[in-house]
C-alpha cells in the first residue's frame, strides 16, 4: 500500500514532459506515409527533369493523392493530399511530358503542375462548376517538339462540353474550344500536328450511340473536320484506350459480348475488326500502347478471363493507315498483367505472374528475358493487377527489368529480375476502424485466470498446478532463448515478432492492431515491430457476396467480430491468424468466454438516443428489448456525436488531494456518457452529460456563435471531459477562432465531503437520488486553441496511476499532440498567482490561451494525413500507453506522461552496471580479509 502511495505521488508531481524525446524519435514509432492503391493509366516511371540519371516512380492513386516515390527502396519522396470532402465518384488523371522537370495533375475542377522533384506548386487552373474529364500533354506542335514546357489539353464536361489548351509555364488559357452540340465528352488525343476531341454522339432519331472525333488546331482550337464512326458503345467505360501514342493515337473499343475488338486510328474514318481469342469467355480487355513520341507504333491487347489471360501484339503502319496482328502471347492460366516500356524507338512488353516475369520485344515474339518470381510472404496469395515497367536491353538481350505492380491484396511492389525489392501496405490508405487485441498467450492467460477465480479453493489449485504442468513443454524452448534474451538486453536489443512466433514481449509493447479498410480488407499489424503487417485478409473471401463499405469491430478474447451495413449477419475472425470462426468453434475453444452480463447499451434511433437492456458478450447477435430510457434533444437539435467513458477506465484514486491534505472527491460514474448536439440555423450546440443506466440529464451546458459544419470531437474518461468546436461571428464570416473546454466532475464543491451518496451503504444507478444534489459538481474552464482539433482521446494505462494526457489531431498542421493533464486543469486559478498549496498541487495561474508546444507534439517530423480517429491501449508497463492513429496514413507510438518511471532508459549502460557490480564484488573478496586482519590487530593492541 505504501509503495503504491510513493508511485502515485511521484507519478502525481511530475511536470510536463516532451511527448517524444530525441533518441526515441524514429524507434518507439512507425508512420506508414501511404499514397493509395494507384490508377493503372497515372502511374509511371520518369526522371524528375532532364539531366536525371535515376527515374521516380509517380503515381495518381484511386483517393486522388498524388505521390513520387524512390524506385530504390520505396521511400515517399514527396506528395500532395486532396482537399477533404471530395466525392468518392470525383474523376482524376496525372501525365507528365517527356524530358520535363514538372508532372500535371486533374482532380475534379483543379488542374495543377507540380514540379517533378520535390511537388512544390508550380501553377494550379481551376474552373469552378466544371468537371476534367482528361488530361494530355502537348508533346509536338507541328511535327517539332516543344523544348520548353510542354502545354497541357483538357477536356471538361459541364453544362457545355470544354476543350481547353493550357500554357505550360502558368497555367494560362491560350484557347478555348466549346462543343454545344449536347454530345458527352469522352477523351481527349493529339498527333504531331493535330488535336482530337472524343465525343459520343446520340442520333435524335436514336438508335446506337457513335462515336465523334472533332479534329482541333493545335495553334487556334478551332474545329478542323468531324468524323463519325459507327460504333454499338453506351458509355465511355465501353471505350478500351484512347491516345497515349502521340505518333498514331489509337481509338479502341469491343462490342457488347466481347467477341470483337475494334481499332480506329484517330483522325482517320477507317475501323479494324479483330476476333476476341474464344478459349474462354472475355472479362476484360485491356491496350497498352507506348506513349513516347519517338517510338515504334506497336500496342498490345491484353484479354483477361476467370482463370487465365493472353495478348495478342498489332502493328500500325502509319503510311496505309492499317493495323495488323502481329504474334499472339500464349494463354497462361492465373492471373497475370502486362506492362509496355520503351528505349529510344524500341518497345517492349513485359509479362507478369505470380510465378514469373517474360520480357518480350514488339517486333518478335522471341522472348528476351525470363526470370522467376521469389516468393515472399507480402505476396502470398494474391496475383498481380496492373503495373509499369523499366526496361534495360540491347541487341535483343535484356539486363534487366523493374516492374512497380499493384497486387490483388494492395500491396504495391518492386520487382527487379524476379527478386522483390519493396512492398508498400497501400491497402491501409482506407482503414475505418480499429480495435486492440491481446496476443495468443496473454488471452489464454486472463481466460485461465478467471476460471480459477471462478472455483474454489481445491479445484483452483489443482487448475493451477495442471496448468504449469502444461506449461513445463516450454521450458527447453525458454532455456534455448535465454542466452540470446541476455545478451541482446546488454545491447539494448529487442528482436521484432515475427509473424512465425508472435509472443508477448517484456513490457506489453508488442500489441496487435486490427484495421477495418473501406475495400474490404482486414488486417492485424503489430505496433511493437514498428507497424509490422502480421495478417492480411479480403474480408469478400470470408463472406461472399457481401460488398463491404465501412466494417465496424469490436474485440473480444481470441477473435474480432465485424459488422456491417452491407451484411446482414456478424462475421467473427481469429484475432492472430485471421481465418473465419462459426460460434461452433468459439464455443469448443476454452479460452472463448460465451456468458455475457446484463448491461444498459445504447443507440441512435430516428434521432434520438436510446438506452436497452440487453446482453453484451460472447458470440452471436446482441439482444434489445423494449428501450428504458430515451434521451431527445429539445428544440429540434441534432445529435452529432455521443461518446462513453471507456468500460476498461481504471482509476487509481477516488480524490483529489489538495495542498492542505483536504480530498476533492471524484465522480466516478462508469455509465456516463457525453452528446454533443447542433442547432444549425441559431449556431448553436449543446452539450449533455447523461447517465447511460437510468438515462438521468446531470449535466448541461450551450454555445452560440458556432460553425456547426465543422468538427466536433469530444471525450470523457475518469472524472473529467472534453469538447471542442469552432466559433464564427456570421454566417459568412471569415475569421475564425477554436476553443477547448474541459470540465471536471467531483461529488461536492466542498473537500472532505462526499455529497448526498455519502452516508449510503449502496445506491442504485437504474433509480438515481432525484434532485440537483444528487448531480456533479462540474468545474469547466475554455481555452483558445491556435488549430481546428478534428478528433481527441486519452491515453490509457493499466492501474490508471499514471497522469492522463489529451491526445488531440490537428489535420491543418498533420500533427497529433498530447496536451499534459496539468496544462487543461479547469482548477488553475484565474486572475491571480497560485497559492503555496496550489502550487504544491502542481496548479499555475490559468491563461486563456493555449499554443501547442512542439515537445507536445507525437508525430514529430511525420505528416500524419486523414487521420480519422486515434486509439490508445495500455502496455505491460504502468507509465506507458500505446497509440495508433489510422485513416488515410498509420501512425503508431507509445507515450509515457509521468516519464518512464518504471523501467530504464535506451541510454543505460547495462554492461557498466554489471562490471561495476563485478568490481565491487572483487574488490569485497580483497579488502574483507585486510579489514577482518585490521581489526584483530587493533583488538590485540587495546589488549597490551
Amino acid at each position: 500500500m505504501r509503495l503504491h502511495a510513493a508511485v502515485l505521488a511521484l507519478a502525481a508531481t511530475v511536470a510536463p514532459v516532451a511527448a517524444v524525446f530525441e533518441d526515441d524519435a524514429y524507434h518507439i514509432d512507425f508512420h506508414h506515409a501511404l499514397v493509395g492503391i494507384p490508377k493503372r493509366a497515372s502511374t509511371f516511371f520518369q526522371k524528375p527533369y532532364a539531366g536525371s540519371k535515376a527515374s521516380l516512380l509517380y503515381s495518381l492513386s484511386a483517393n486522388h493523392t498524388l505521390g513520387a516515390i524512390n524506385p530504390k527502396d520505396g521511400a515517399l519522396v514527396w506528395r500532395q493530399v486532396p482537399p477533404s470532402g471530395l466525392p468518392s465518384a470525383t474523376k482524376s488523371s496525372l501525365r507528365a511530358g517527356e524530358d520535363q522537370d514538372t508532372v500535371v495533375s486533374a482532380v475534379g475542377d483543379r488542374i495543377t503542375a507540380w514540379s517533378a522533384a520535390d511537388g512544390r506548386l508550380v501553377w494550379e487552373h481551376r474552373v469552378p462548376g466544371a468537371i476534367v474529364e482528361d488530361l494530355e500533354i502537348l508533346e509536338q506542335e507541328d511535327g517539332i517538339t516543344n523544348a520548353e514546357a510542354k502545354d497541357a489539353i483538357i477536356l471538361l464536361s459541364g453544362a457545355t462540353s470544354v476543350v481547353q489548351r493550357l500554357d505550360g509555364k502558368t497555367g494560362r488559357v491560350k484557347w478555348t474550344y466549346t462543343d454545344s452540340s449536347g454530345d458527352t465528352p469522352s477523351q481527349v488525343s493529339s498527333s504531331p500536328t493535330t488535336i482530337f476531341y472524343v465525343s459520343l454522339h446520340t442520333p435524335l432519331l436514336g438508335g446506337w450511340t457513335k462515336l465523334k472525333i472533332t479534329a482541333l488546331s493545335p495553334i487556334t482550337g478551332r474545329s478542323i473536320e468531324h468524323v463519325t464512326l459507327n460504333s454499338e458503345v453506351d458509355s465511355s467505360d465501353d471505350i478500351i484506350f484512347a491516345g497515349a501514342n502521340t505518333a498514331a493515337p489509337l481509338l479502341a473499343w469491343t462490342d457488347k459480348s466481347k467477341k470483337t475488338l475494334k481499332v480506329n486510328i484517330i483522325g482517320t474514318k477507317g475501323v479494324s475488326s479483330f476476333d476476341v481469342p474464344s478459349t474462354e469467355p472475355v472479362t476484360k480487355v485491356v491496350l497498352h500502347a507506348p506513349n513516347r513520341v519517338n517510338s515504334l507504333s506497336h500496342v498490345l491487347v491484353e484479354y483477361q478471363t476467370e482463370t487465365g489471360h493472353s495478348a495478342v501484339v498489332y502493328h500500325v503502319d502509319l503510311m496505309k493507315s492499317t493495323i495488323s496482328k502481329a504474334y499472339d502471347l500464349p494463354y497462361l492460366s492465373g492471373k497475370g498483367t502486362f506492362t509496355t516500356s520503351t528505349a529510344d524507338a524500341n518497345v517492349y512488353f513485359t509479362r507478369v505472374t505470380e510465378n514469373e516475369i517474360t520480357l518480350v520485344s514488339s517486333a518478335s515474339h522471341g522472348v528476351l528475358g525470363r526470370w522467376p518470381v521469389q516468393s515472399s510472404p507480402q505476396l502470398a496469395g494474391s496475383y498481380p493487377v496492373h503495373g509499369v515497367a523499366e526496361v534495360a536491353a540491347k541487341d535483343n538481350t535484356a539486363s534487366a527489368v523493374r516492374c512497380a505492380v499493384i497486387f490483388s491484396n494492395g500491396e504495391f511492389a518492386l520487382v527487379r529480375n524476379g527478386e522483390l525489392v519493396w512492398t508498400r501496405p497501400e491497402y491501409l490508405s482506407g482503414a475505418v476502424s480499429a480495435v486492440w487485441t491481446e496476443l495468443p498467450e496473454t488471452e489464454a492467460l486472463a481466460a485461465e485466470l478467471q476460471v480459477e477465480s471462478h472455483q474454489n479453493v481445491v479445484a483452483a489449485y489443482i487448475h493451477r498446478v495442471r496448468r504449469h504442468v502444461r506449461d513445463l513443454e516450454y521450458f527447453p524452448a525458454w532455456l534455448q532463448s535465454l542466452p540470446q534474451r541476455l545478451l541482446g538486453n546488454l545491447g539494448s536489443k529487442k528482436d521484432d515478432a515475427t509473424i512465425e512466433d508472435i509472443q508477448h514481449d517484456t513490457f506489453g509493447y508488442h500489441k496487435l492492431a486490427v484495421l477495418a479498410t473501406d475495400t474490404g480488407r482486414l488486417v492485424a499489424l503489430d505496433v511493437g515491430a514498428k507497424g509490422k503487417v502480421m495478417w492480411n485478409v479480403d474480408l469478400s473471401k470470408l463472406a461472399p457476396g457481401v460488398h463491404f463499405s465501412r466494417p465496424a469491430l469490436r474485440s473480444f478474447p481470441g477473435y474480432v467480430e465485424i459488422k456491417d451495413k452491407n451484411m446482414p449477419g456478424t462475421l467473427y475472425v481469429n484475432a492472430t491468424t485471421g481465418n473465419s470462426l462459426t460460434l461452433t468453434d468459439m464455443t469448443l475453444e476454452p479460452h472463448v468466454p460465451v456468458d455475457g452480463k446484463n448491461l444498459i447499451v445504447f443507440d441512435l434511433v430516428d434521432g434520438d438516443l436510446q438506452g436497452f437492456l440487453g446482453v453484451k458478450a460472447g458470440p452471436g447477435p446482441m439482444g434489445l428489448g423494449e428501450p428504458v430510457w430515451t434521451f431527445t434533444p429539445p428544440d429540434h437539435e441534432r445529435i452529432v456525436t455521443y461518446t462513453a467513458r471507456p468500460t476498461d477506465d481504471p482509476v487509481a484514486s477516488i480524490g483529489v488531494v489538495l495542498g492542505d491534505r483536504r480530498v476533492l472527491y471524484k465522480y466516478l460514474n462508469p455509465n456516463l456518457v457525453l452528446v454533443t448536439t447542433a442547432l444549425d440555423a441559431a449556431r448553436r450546440i449543446s452539450i449533455y452529460l447523461l447517465d447511460s443506466a437510468s438515462g438521468q440529464l446531470l449535466y448541461a451546458v450551450s454555445h452560440d456563435g458556432v460553425d456547426t459544419s465543422r468538427p466536433l470531437p469530444s471525450t470523457i474518461t475518469e472524472n473529467w471531459f472534453s469538447y471542442s468546436f469552432t466559433r464564427i461571428a456570421s454566417p459568412n464570416a471569415q475569421s475564425r477562432g477554436y476553443e477547448l473546454v474541459v470540465g471536471d466532475l467531483f461529488e461536492s464543491a466542498i473537500p472532505d465531503d462526499r455529497g448526498p451518496l455519502g452516508p449510503s451503504s449502496n445506491s442504485s444507478s437504474i433509480l438515481p437520488v432525484k434532485g440537483d444534489s444528487a448531480k456533479p459538481h462540474v468545474l469547466t474552464q475554455s481555452y483558445h486553441i491556435t488549430e481546428e482539433i478534428s478528433h481527441m482521446t486519452v491515453t490509457r494505462t493499466k492501474q490508471g496511476i499514471t497522469s492522463r494526457e489529451l491526445l488531440v489531431t490537428l489535420p491543418s498542421s498533420h500533427s497529433i499532440y498530447g496536451i499534459p493533464r496539468m496544462v487543461i486543469d479547469p482548477r488553475r486559478p484565474v486572475g491571480r498567482d497560485p497559492t503555496a498549496n496550489e502550487q504544491a498541487e502542481g496548479l499555475s495561474r490559468y491563461m486563456p490561451a493555449i499554443l501547442f508546444d512542439p515537445k507536445w507534439s507525437l508525430n514529430h517530423k511525420y505528416e500524419v494525413f486523414g487521420i480519422q480517429d486515434v486509439i490508445t491501449t495500455p502496455s505491460g508497463l504502468e507509465s506507458t500507453s500505446l497509440v495508433l492513429a489510422y485513416g488515410f496514413d498509420v501512425f503508431g507510438t507509445r507515450v509515457s506522461p509521468s516519464f518512464a518511471f518504471d523501467s530504464l532508459g535506451k541510454g543505460f549502460n547495462k554492461v557498466q552496471m554489471l562490471l561495476t557490480v563485478a568490481g565491487l564484488f572483487v574488490g569485497v573478496l580483497f579488502v574483507a580479509p585486510l579489514v577482518s586482519r585490521k581489526q584483530i590487530n587493533s583488538l590485540w593492541a587495546v589488549a597490551s
